[in-house]
């Protein structure tokens, strides 16, 4: 079986500094080491602030080097290491370092105003990409401070290299830096109130979006016109005197208030869910005609809707979680009002989130009492979850199945936390007594350095890769553990 990999910790005084750049259209990505600073001789990287005020924007031949420290010396060689869990004390001069060998690939990217929803784009470049380096097309929605414009912005990150230490040879350093520097190219177009959440779909060929606006509308987006230009720098200057003409092909004002759950089916193309804050629930179909919701809502549900997801092989059935605490299952075949077929009382609290694997019959979800929960549906009915896991302190943000590998999923919380989890990894007594904090066997990985983090997807065409936006903008990274995982999926089927 696979050793778990955790993402150890360590407590030094440190002094860093960044160097963020300006790319365009009020994007940033910073180089990975900009962020993340040599501590000293020994594969230790050093954590800047994480304070999201801290991050400003500046002219890209801004280029100067911060004297207060060598990037070659970010603590006290000989200092001894401390090992570090989420909630544990820290004096005010001390920062947190990370094992860069823990990852494989780690960048970064911010926009100008925070991104709290975001989906992963499919694109032609094919399945189960694994060589370096990789390109990766995504789409995001802001919620701007009041008064200022909100857009939904499309991205293709390309030129996404292996994270690797630095070398000591400063002149090489540079000329590889130019050639593997990330890339990222933007378009984007206004939106109508701050995107509550946003998620993609193909269908036919052509890629779609639906965005939930805080003014109380759903709309749907044609993304054929910014794909072109985020491809085709000829294209961007024609899509940037037309973009304010872009508008929705159509939009839903019937939920009447705003909400956050919206789901695409993936067995009938054109198919969503859509719930509200008033606890309400709207099915859309594509016809030939055009778009068909259901006007009239299915009900069940006595408080707000937070999330959905259709089944991944029913075609009829989707489930949806709410701040009333449950987790339901439903069947549109039958009338809206008798719909719902299946309820559990899933958690303490409010019910943020949830995911239907792929493979196997469960559900994981998880709740502002910051438990995640895993639920067999063959056993759904007794309201006993089959595995449970209290690990943040904070509510959940955000869970989601690996796409290829049923056992493992991740998670993050308002606790600053991504953590990636296995079920088939099982504890080992003899491994425990040895170790000096005590870590649910089934937890990997924590990653921390965002703050606020809101939502997290992995990319199903690129093995291992997860992606996360938090208020301080995107992290996308590889883990050591993911590799090894994928691997042995590969060998062994």
């Amino acid at each position: 079986s696979l050793s778990a990999v955790y993402q150890l910790f360590i407590l030094r005084r440190h002094v860093c500094t960044s160097q963020p750049r300006v790319i365009k259209n009020r994007l940033m990505w910073p180089r990975t080491q900009g962020i993340f600073r040599r501590a000293y001789p020994g594969g230790l990287l050093a954590r800047a602030p994480t304070s999201c005020e801290e991050v400003e924007m500046v002219d890209a031949d801004d280029s100067g080097e911060s004297d207060e420290e060598s990037p070659q010396t970010g603590g006290t060689p000989g200092e001894e290491a401390q090992v570090y869990l989420p909630g544990d004390p820290m004096g005010e001069e001390e920062e947190l370092v990370h094992d860069e060998t823990a990852y494989v690939m780690y960048h970064q990217a911010q926009t100008g105003a925070p991104c709290l929803s975001f989906d992963i784009l499919q694109d032609s470049l094919g399945d189960k990409r694994e060589t370096f380096p990789l390109t990766a097309y995504m789409l995001a929605g802001t919620q701007a401070e009041m008064g200022r414009p909100n857009h939904v912005i499309l991205m293709k990150m390309s030129n996404l290299n292996k994270t690797k230490p630095d070398s000591d040879d400063e002149d090489d350093d540079e000329s590889d830096d130019e050639d593997e520097r990330p890339q990222l190219d933007t378009v984007m177009f206004q939106h109508q109130g701050g995107v509550n959440r946003i998620r993609s779909t193909v269908v036919k060929g052509t890629h779609l979006a639906a965005s939930w606006s805080d003014k109380g509308s759903v709309h749907i987006w044609d993304l054929s016109k910014p794909l072109r230009a985020v491809e085709d720098a000829s294209a961007i200057a024609t899509f940037e005197k037309q973009k304010d003409k872009m508008q929705p092909v159509y939009s839903f004002p019937g939920h009447q208030t705003e909400g956050f759950a919206v789901d695409w089916s993936t067995t009938v193309h054109g198919r969503l869910a859509t719930g509200d804050c008033r606890k309400d629930i709207h099915v859309w179909n594509l016809q030939d005609s055009g778009w068909q919701v259901d006007q009239r809502p299915f009900t069940g549900h006595t408080q707000s809707v937070e999330d959905i997801q259709w089944s991944p092989n029913e075609a009829t059935v989707f489930a949806s979680c709410s701040v009333d605490k449950t987790v339901r299952i439903w069947d549109i075949r039958a009338a809206p009002s008798k719909a719902n077929m299946l309820t559990t009382t899933a958690h303490e609290r409010d019910v943020n989130v949830i995911s239907w694997n792929r493979h196997e019959p469960f559900i994981v979800s998880g709740g502002d009492d910051g438990v995640i929960k895993v639920w067999d549906l063959r056993q759904f009915q007794k309201g006993v979850a089959v595995a449970v896991f209290k690990h943040h302190t904070a509510p959940i943000t955000s869970v989601e199945w690996h796409p290829a590998d049923s056992t493992v999923f991740a998670a993050s919380g308002a606790d600053d936390q991504l953590t990636q989890w296995d079920l088939a990894v099982e504890r080992d007594e003899e491994g425990r007594a040895s170790q000096s904090v005590d870590v649910p066997p089934q937890l990997l990985f924590v990653h921390m350095g965002q703050n606020d983090i809101k939502e997290l997807h992995w990319h199903p065409q690129l093995p291992g890769v997860l992606i996360s936006t938090s208020h301080c903008g995107l992290n996308i990274c590889m883990t050591v553990y993911l590799i090894e995982a994928t691997y042995q999926l590969h060998e062994h089927g």
